[in-house]
């Protein structure tokens, strides 16, 4: 009988890569009967396989002698699955080969069972020493060549190897306290708690909200204040909106988000947050004259790769839009307003390229937050996961002329 994490894992690394299914949304399907303890270590399995495959590839290469490209889906799936475990966990070797092949067999491909029961052994023998003897960068590491290509040329190359190694573990698990008590340990961003797993109750009462500190600082940086208009041009799915205060237009193009951002205003009884389903790039006429605004852009999101293990594979830099979003918020802004541009990738052409294209006057956040300032423009921030230990933002506070 195989392992209820494994089967589960296995489905969600075959609908990743053979659906082009989302990881996390295919998880929760797939997850969504097993217990706490096979729920937890499925999504580890799941999760890691999908961040490593490039990795996990090359070793299935040079161990089975076979081009990746020429094995059966369901055989592929269950070979990366099964490398995983072994290259990356302490799991039993001898479970792990008798779930893979057994995973195989059940997949209707009872041709390839000896194959990969000869592979899957001879990895318990040869892939931990082919690990380790790769070299630092994006093969050891399983990231597409442009990402590290473009954190060295940003940061330098100790800190794209620093920024793969954090972004290969589990992020930590912080909350917003909405109301009530306080959830678990106070961290450097106030109204941010760190705890061991998320509070379901109170999140179903509308007493906290999954939020890492680099979001929640976004929040706090734009300064709403009551009896302020505010428009959050990519409010989606809320999280940043229901922290501000006065009056808040959440401007959401999708209609189907747009009904998650109204549901989650409900339930976190934000009732100063008005829903418009509009472009943001072209908003109404009458969406103007704000005191402040927050855009909060689409991006190739390099800063939550580890909280989306699929995402380094389908990312791409958006420079364009984030600027159009950008122009648009500024022009919809009272004269001396301020707008805070934020996305949750670790890039400069995204990032400082895109404020300077836009020409806005910028206020300087590094003596707020000192702790969090861009090493080499201290006038923006730039939470890191490997320096701070949660999603990666830039954030930047400017004045609409």
């Amino acid at each position: 009988m195989i392992a209820p994490a494994r089967r589960a894992a296995y489905t969600v690394v075959r609908r990743v890569f053979e659906d082009e299914s989302y990881a996390d949304r295919s998880f929760r399907t797939v997850a969504a009967d097993l217990d706490d303890r096979d729920r937890a270590l499925a999504q580890r399995l799941s999760y890691g396989t999908v961040q490593r495959v490039r990795t996990l590839d090359h070793a299935i290469e040079a161990i089975g002698r076979r081009p990746v490209r020429k094995l059966d889906p369901p055989v592929l799936a269950a070979l990366r699955l099964g490398a995983y475990q072994v290259g990356y966990t302490e799991l039993p070797a001898h479970a792990v080969v008798d779930d893979t092949v057994e995973l195989v067999r059940r997949a209707g491909v009872e041709r390839a069972v000896p194959f990969t029961n000869a592979v899957m052994r001879r990895m318990t023998e040869r892939l931990r020493g082919l690990l380790g003897s790769l070299p630092e960068g994006p093969l050891r590491h399983s990231y597409p060549d442009w990402i590290h290509d473009t954190w060295r040329r940003d940061l330098g190359e100790e800190a794209s190897f620093s920024l793969m190694r954090a972004q290969n573990e589990p992020p930590e698990t912080v909350v917003r306290l909405v109301r009530g008590d306080p959830p678990g340990e106070p961290t450097d961003v106030p109204g941010a708690y760190r705890v061991d797993r998320v509070d379901e109750q109170a999140l179903a009462e509308g007493r906290i909200w999954p939020q890492s500190r680099g979001s929640q600082l976004v929040g706090l940086v734009v300064g709403a204040q009551p009896g302020e208009r505010i428009l959050d041009s990519c409010a989606a799915p809320g999280g940043k909106a229901t922290m501000l205060a006065g009056e808040v237009t959440a401007v959401e193009l999708n209609p189907g988000r747009a009904r998650e951002l109204r549901d989650n205003a409900a339930l976190l009884g934000a009732t100063n947050v008005h829903v418009v389903e509009a472009d943001a790039t072209a908003l109404p006429p009458e969406l103007e004259g704000f005191d402040r605004a927050l855009v909060d852009a689409p991006c190739s999101g390099l800063g939550v790769l580890a909280a989306r293990p699929d995402l380094r594979w389908r990312a791409r830099p958006l420079p364009e839009l984030q600027l159009a979003l950008l122009s648009e918020a500024a022009a919809r802004m009272r004269s001396g307003g301020s707008v805070v541009y934020a996305v949750c990738t670790i890039n400069a052409d995204e990032n400082e390229a895109v404020v300077e294209a836009s020409g806005l006057e910028v206020d300087s956040l590094g003596e707020e937050w000192p702790q969090f300032a861009h090493p080499k423009h201290p006038e923006f921030l730039l939470t890191r996961p490997d320096l701070h230990r949660t999603s990666g933002f830039f954030i930047a506070r400017l004045r609409a002329s």
